[in-house]
């Protein structure tokens, strides 16, 4: 990973090892760029305010990018075939840039054309002939400040050398006894300074080179013994001045080794006061930052970039405690592994300001009150933009609110979800007997924008509900435990089906609520066992809760005779109707979180009732605990639901297996497409008693719970991993009064429906086509101060589906999609208006039914990699996209639709990546993006004064191109480097450029095609003379050969 910045442009470049340059301005600026190849970044530099970067790879390429468009493109690229690039070094206003190599050798590049110029700095030539060791590679080259046509060229052995570019010998050299790492100069050009790998920074001046003239250890002390403590090698260091202070010294390393665990440190020695900064994190790289592009005036260092493996920070010089300046960008959305991610698009537009308000009182003090000073490029919002926001989950439980309107993330709060529970104590727990590392992790998030109300589902089968509120409270957590657990043992047969009530009594199978704080950790059945115990300690005392999300209620599942509770697998929650509902693979809950009580706690098998649409076998009486297979275990018959872990952080594999992070698909992909591979029978399924199934996914809504209904109730629609869809109407008091006292009841169950695969999602339609949006409750602060006048009463905002239409009864449309298989159903008469088989080889992984250009469509994300848009309601593909292979779990865990066209997904443990399928927003995005580039005039050079530059040196009548061109160097070897014209030259530059600058570079362009088209001619000419030359020269050759000869010796 490397740094690069443009004093002049006021942007920062920052290379990563996967082969990214990520460039930075003003906040809003904020670019991304691909190497082709993926390899690592070594270095980077600026062509200072030309408005072009190279990069060198660890592949041995050299890449020269163009910023003068929206989106940079490679210009050229330069493959070096023998030698492995180790530095490079561009001087200010040059075209020639110099590239060292492992084997100690120094290239010089020609930018413009991007082809090796003949002149070579051999190692064997820069050192002595005596000297018997080879110098290693080049770690360091530089111009000198006092005249450019010398360059100090450092080798990795502890040889110095500075060479004359004009004579082609060397001024001096240096043997020191220790590796070199880095080299810095005064900026007078008289003194420079190394750093080695012993901890040691040495001062060498050039009246006298064969000795240091000075030699510290800051960081060594004198033991004992009289002798130096030994100190970690000083990576890098730099050497600036400053017209108002003394100089500074800044380093990376170079600390004592015996102090242990001690964090990566940044020094700054600032005069006698030497100040060490610890980071979170290892450095990879730092840089001063200078007022002046010039290397031979007062420096002036005004902050200093840490780039960090995880973080990205700034220090301001200017100040004397060297306060971290607040960084505008997102570096580090892991600090915690994201476990799980939500998207809102056009959201509520006073969302962002309030949490950011909120997150801003909690942030960190103590940062440097001056402004930004990485603020270059420009950018605006643009016509298309609307408020969106990312909300990530970690497995610390923590949880991210990040404003994502622009083309930048910007935290806005931030949620620990762990503060709700007592910390488990070692050997207690859920975490103690399943070896789980990360008991808070978030599992999945629900959150109403418009009530405000966020749900956070845990991996330790644990719910908390959150009220947002701008005042902070004392509060008492709530806390509900729910049985939800079938007994095995229970064989159930067709013709008890029958008998059975939907919902009768809670019998011997059914799961049983419970209403009590928790039992001592150490609840056991009389033969040892765990049970009836949830699997973290919710704090039983008051709390004070901070402004911002509060919590109001956690419910808990139990382990039940000594099994813990299984994962929630699905999660919906109402704030209209004050419900909240989940399942797992043991059954389904629905809980009145206005009156903190359970109404319903059921397992799946005894929703159906006499409709269960499969035949359920006995199996033999073996007690069987605990599934093995993950949240089901299915038969031959039917599509499993292992890919529901990837809506899971962590798989659980039974009790006394580690919970990991999944990374690799690889099996459950071939046990997938082998299931997927099996017959299903279009009759009823036979069903083994042994099977789990699981909730899939769950909708409160406005729908007609029977066929014979007239209007529109409260409904939960369930979907399970058989594809088996269950309606359940919901009798809700409508009065406030009444809603707060008088129970929720449930109906039975109104209607079947059956699919190919596990459920995915729920969608309504009235019949027009529009979207029918849940029914929700408007925010009201319930810690805000009493108003006599205005009491706080729950105002709801219901979207009926005949509130759009002229008649009652005219019903809506319901779209369900599984992983194989999407349909429309009429409602109330139940009846399938459209199908589409969605995928025959694949599944589903994601579906979602989003608005898009006015409309509305379901987008669907399969296994393959292929991203979907059907139209609604007819099922027609609109789209079908070959865009991304699942080969990660992260993926499928992680993926997810918005509307307007937008998805997003974690494309690696530290990155989100978005992506559209809107044209709309396509032909937008050039609008959208920020110029890197600005017009600047570069700052003239100081008035250097007559006796400086008399008696300076001629360094200013040093000219490259006489040395380094073609004319003078010759040409370099063709096997030596190999030039790769890029993608984004000058076509590429016509159609990307825009507005202002676009019309500078335009006519930028023209001038450079005509100067091109005339240097081609001009070469062409050139080389027809020397063809004629050599011809003669060859002619007249030959005619002295044969004078003299007779007509026999030819």
């Amino acid at each position: 990973m490397s740094l690069a910045f443009d004093p002049v442009q006021k942007i920062l470049a920052i290379g990563s090892r996967s082969g990214g340059v990520r460039i930075l301005g003003r906040p809003g600026v904020d670019c991304y760029c691909q190497h082709e190849s993926g390899a690592a970044v070594l270095q980077l530099q600026f062509l200072i305010n030309e408005g072009a970067l190279v990069t060198a790879c660890a592949d041995d390429t050299l890449h020269l990018w163009n910023l003068r468009q929206r989106r940079p493109a490679v210009l050229h690229s330069l493959k070096f075939n023998r030698e492995r690039i180790t530095f490079c070094h561009l001087p200010f206003q040059s075209k020639w840039l110099y590239v060292g190599t492992e084997r100690g050798n120094t290239h010089i590049v020609n930018i413009e054309s991007f082809i090796l110029s003949g002149y070579v700095i051999m190692w064997n030539k820069a050192i002595e002939l005596s000297t018997k060791t080879h110098p290693g590679p080049v770690v360091h080259l530089s111009d000198s400040p006092k005249d450019e046509g010398k360059l100090l060229i450092g080798f990795e052995g502890g040889t110095i050398v500075q060479w004359d570019l004009r004579a082609k010998k060397a001024d001096f050299r240096i043997y020191y006894d220790e590796a070199i790492h880095s080299a810095s100069w005064h900026h007078e050009g008289k003194q420079f300074m190394c750093s080695h790998s012993d901890g040691s920074l040495t001062l060498w001046n050039l009246r006298n080179t064969t000795k240091p003239f000075q030699v510290t250890f800051p960081h060594g002390k004198i033991q004992k013994d009289g002798r130096k403590e030994s100190c970690k090698p000083i990576l890098k260091v730099e050497y600036k001045t400053s017209r108002s202070s003394e100089p500074f010294v800044i380093f990376s390393g170079g600390l004592s080794y015996d102090k242990a665990g001690r964090r990566p440190a940044l020094t700054i020695m600032h005069g006698k006061a030497i100040t060490v900064l610890e980071m979170d994190h290892p450095i990879v790289e730092f840089m001063v930052l200078c007022e002046t592009p010039y290397n031979n005036e007062v420096q002036d260092p005004y902050a200093v970039v840490v780039l960090l493996e995880k973080d990205l920070i700034v220090v301001d010089l200017t100040q004397s405690n060297f306060p971290v300046f607040e960084n505008p960008y997102p570096m580090d959305i892991h600090e915690s592994p994201v476990t799980c991610t939500a998207y809102f698009a056009d959201c509520p537009p006073d969302m962002i300001p309030i949490l950011y308000s909120i997150g801003a009182k909690n942030k960190k003090t103590g940062y440097s009150h001056k402004e930004w000073p990485i603020g270059g490029g420009t950018w605006t919002l643009g016509s298309h933009t609307y408020s969106e926001i990312i909300i990530t989950g970690h497995a610390d439980g923590s949880i991210k609110f990040w404003d994502a309107s622009a083309f930048t993330l910007q935290m806005l709060y931030k949620l620990k979800t762990s503060k709700v529970f007592e910390k488990p104590k070692q050997g207690e727990g859920r975490a103690a007997e399943l070896g789980e590392e990360d008991p808070f992790a978030v599992q999945m998030v629900s959150w109403c924008p418009h009530s405000r109300i966020f749900c956070v589902v845990g991996i330790s089968a644990h719910i908390i509900l959150y009220r947002f509120s701008k005042y902070d409270a004392n509060t008492q957590i709530v806390s509900l435990e729910v049985r939800l657990q079938c007994e095995p043992e229970d064989i159930i047969t067709p013709s008890e089906n029958e008998n059975n009530p939907c919902f009768s009594e809670p019998g011997s199978h059914s799961p049983q609520p419970h209403h009590q704080y928790p039992l001592s950790p150490d609840s056991r059945t009389p033969d040892g066992a765990r049970d009836s115990i949830p699997c973290l300690k919710v704090k039983d005392k008051t709390v004070r809760v901070p402004p911002g999300y509060q919590s109001d209620l956690v419910i808990q599942l139990l382990w039940v005779d000594g099994e813990p509770p299984q994962q929630i697998t699905s999660l919906d929650l109402n704030s209209a109707y004050g419900l909240l509902a989940f399942g797992n693979c043991n059954g389904l809950a629905v809980v009145d979180y206005l009156q903190k009580t359970v109404i319903l706690c059921i397992s799946t098998l005894d929703l159906y009732g006499a409709t269960d649409p499969y035949q359920r076998l006995t199996r033999s009486p073996r007690r069987n605990r605990q599934s093995t297979s993950g949240l089901t275990e299915l038969t031959d018959n039917q599509q499993s639901i292992d890919m529901e872990k990837s809506k899971s952080p962590t798989s659980v594999k039974g009790p006394g297996r580690k919970l990991s992070l999944p990374t690799d698909l690889k099996t459950d992909l071939e046990s997938r497409e082998n299931s997927f591979s099996r017959s299903r029978s279009s009759s009823v399924s036979s069903i083994d008693r042994d099977t789990k199934e699981a909730i899939t996914t769950l909708q409160f809504g406005e729908s007609y719970g029977r066929k014979s209904d007239a209007l529109p109730t409260p409904c939960l629609w369930v979907g399970t991993s058989l594809g088996v869809v269950i309606l359940i109407p919901l009798s809700i008091p409508t009065d406030h009064e009444e809603r707060m006292e008088d129970p929720v009841t449930v109906g039975p169950s109104g209607a079947v429906q059956m699919l190919k695969g596990s459920v995915l999602r729920f969608g309504f339609l009235d019949c027009n086509g529009a979207l029918i949006q849940s029914p929700y409750e408007v925010w009201r602060d319930l810690n805000a101060p009493e108003d006599p006048d205005r009491p706080r009463r729950r105002k709801l905002v219901h979207f009926s589906p005949s509130s759009s239409q002229d008649a009652f009864g005219e019903g809506h449309l319901a779209i369900v999609c599984s992983e194989r298989q999407a349909k429309v159903f009429l409602m109330p008469s139940q009846s399938c208006l459209f199908v589409h088989n969605i995928t025959e080889s694949s599944f589903v992984l994601r579906a979602d039914v989003i608005s898009l250009c006015n409309s509305v469509c379901l987008a669907c994300f399969c296994a393959n990699g292929h991203v979907m848009t059907l139209s609604l309601p007819s099922l027609r593909p609109l789209m079908d996209v070959n865009y991304l292979p699942l080969t990660d779990m992260r993926i499928a865990r992680t993926f997810c639709f918005t509307n307007e066209g937008q998805a997003l997904y974690l494309s690696s443990p530290t990155e989100i990546q978005r992506i559209t399928y809107s044209q709309e927003m396509c032909d937008n995005l050039q609008e959208m993006l920020g110029e890197l580039f600005t017009p600047i005039e570069t700052p003239e050079a100081q008035n250097r004064g007559f006796l400086k530059g008399f008696f300076g040196g001629n360094a200013h009548t040093f000219d490259r191109e006489e040395l380094f061109g073609e004319a003078a160097a010759g040409k370099a070897s063709r096997s030596l480097a190999q030039h790769i014209p890029g993608q984004g030259g000058v076509e590429g530059m016509k159609v990307a450029a825009s507005g202002v600058v676009g019309e500078l570079a335009r006519a930028r362009i023209a001038l450079d095609e005509r100067g091109q088209r005339l240097g081609e001619l001009e070469d062409r000419t050139a080389l027809m003379m020397t063809s004629a030359e050599t011809f003669s020269k060859h002619a007249h050759e030959l005619m002295l050969k044969c004078k003299d000869k007779k007509w026999y010796q030819f």
